[in-house]
């Protein structure tokens, strides 16, 4: 905020507001980043950015309208400009139907200076990637990826007095191997890249480039096939996302119930998994509080500083909860439970096995490497479609025998939840598609006795 820290800058705009209430939100991130290609860093850089955005609350005896405005690497001289601008903007817009009495208190440290990061956030991994390097040159293949770490520092505060802060550390590494046995991909989500093991990760990238020099054509069908973690998440999340309790409410999902209301209270899955998130989950912590820098189907403006806690959206394969504001609460009769920023998922009490522990009990079927380019196909049963990448492989008599071909797939993941046959261990994962979007999850493998592999595709 040049010569303003984000707590002054959300001061004085508070300062400067004529609405009838405000909400301001400072963020200040800073970035920093690793590419390398064909077995070579190639570059790195440092960034930083800011973000300041007023709400302004406009009463009147029809309701309270909301007006919005964002806008990055605001200066001294800009705050009034923008604290005016939203003005202009609730006075232009009808009452928003989220509305709901602001809230107050205390919420972190809203003293201490923005935390940041910097390249030194590599000190360990760049070293690692330069013997991942060496060792996949002398085995004639090469490497790809890039690694990034952004920390923002969140300053939420409000005419109504409202201070909270929190503060985001979010990484993650992609590795891709080419080679003679085609490509492979792996992906990890980190808070600091302590956790980050290069070598674990390279050489199991090795051993699928080993288990791709083998070709097996196969026919589109349905096949028993093993998923690890990192496509379970990119169907969990979607999932998630999609478990709105206004949308349901309407009937216009899947999670909507015939002749009204929602499914919450329904048995969606065959085994007693449980899909939750918790802002204090050990590795993939989230904020604590609502962070709304607009208003939508599942988050609201009005919730800023709402606490949050762990919440269960699936409970022993039950229905238990649907992401909602303070005020679809009070529409659809159901508990306030707003959306947290990461998501878990375990199964039955026990459930310890690897991914190589499920490959060894399959006598024949398909382990898949991740799914992308995920697209819905209809809302009212969550169907998607999309394609495999990176390794699909054919496992017989508990051992991959080769690589097959792509395929693309048509599946809901609520009525693979009701097919599944076995979960295995839950473990931190990155989500392929989803990892710009989401980075915080912990999954574990699943085994489908019929996985949709609708047609065969020709992407390589």
């Amino acid at each position: 905020m040049s010569a303003l820290t984000p707590q002054e800058a959300v001061e004085r705009a508070l300062a400067l507001s004529r609405a009838d209430d405000c909400i301001v939100i400072a963020d200040e991130s800073s970035t920093a980043n690793l590419r390398w290609a064909g077995n070579t860093l190639t570059t790195n850089g440092v960034t930083r950015s800011s973000e300041l955005t007023v709400i302004a609350l406009r009463r009147s005896a029809a309701g309270v309208a909301a007006g919005v405005v964002s806008r990055a690497a605001v200066g001294p001289d800009g705050i009034e400009d923008l604290v005016r601008a939203a003005e202009a903007d609730a006075a232009s817009n009808e009452p928003a139907d989220d509305a709901a009495p602001l809230l107050s208190g205390e919420l972190g440290d809203w003293a201490a200076a923005p935390a940041d990061t910097g390249i030194g956030v590599y000190r360990d991994v760049a070293p690692a990637l330069g013997e991942a390097f060496a060792a996949a040159a002398a085995s004639d293949s090469k490497l790809y990826g890039f690694a990034n770490h952004m920390v923002t520092s969140t300053f939420v505060g409000s005419s109504a007095g409202l201070r909270a802060r929190h503060d985001q550390p979010t990484g993650l590494l992609e590795l891709n191997a080419k080679g003679a046995g085609g490509s492979a991909w792996t992906g990890v989500g980190t808070r600091d890249f302590a956790d980050v093991d290069v070598p674990a990760m390279a050489s199991d990238l090795a051993r699928r480039l080993a288990w791709g020099e083998r070709r097996v054509d196969l026919p589109a069908g349905r096949y028993e096939t093993v998923l690890p973690p990192s496509a379970v998440a990119d169907l969990m999340i979607y999932l998630y996302w999609s478990a709105g309790a206004r949308d349901a409410a309407d009937g216009a999902t899947v999670f909507s119930a015939p002749g009204g209301g929602t499914r919450v209270g329904e048995k969606l899955a065959s085994l007693p998994v449980r899909l939750f998130s918790d802002p204090a989950a050990p590795g993939i912590e989230s904020a604590p509080f609502v962070i709304a820098h607009s208003s939508g189907r599942t988050q609201s403006v009005f919730d800023n500083g709402l606490p949050l806690q762990a919440t269960d959206w699936i409970h022993d394969g039950t229905l238990a909860a649907l992401t909602q504001t303070r005020r679809s609460s009070e529409v659809t009769g159901l508990p306030v439970t707003p959306a947290v920023d990461n998501l878990l998922m375990t199964g039955p009490e026990g459930a310890d096995a690897s991914l190589d522990d499920m490959v060894a009990r399959t006598g024949r079927g398909l382990l898949l490497t991740c799914l992308w380019y995920i697209r819905e196909v209809d809302p009212q049963s969550l169907l998607l479609t999309g394609l495999t990448r990176d390794g699909v492989y054919l496992v017989e008599d508990g051992e991959v025998v080769g690589a097959v071909n792509n395929f693309r797939f048509n599946e809901s993941p609520v009525d693979l939840l009701g097919r599944l046959t076995e979960v295995g261990a839950t473990r931190p994962t990155l989500a392929r598609e989803w990892s710009d979007y989401f980075q915080r999850s912990a999954m574990p493998a699943v085994r489908v006795p019929d996985f949709n592999m609708s047609t065969v595709s020709q992407a390589s």
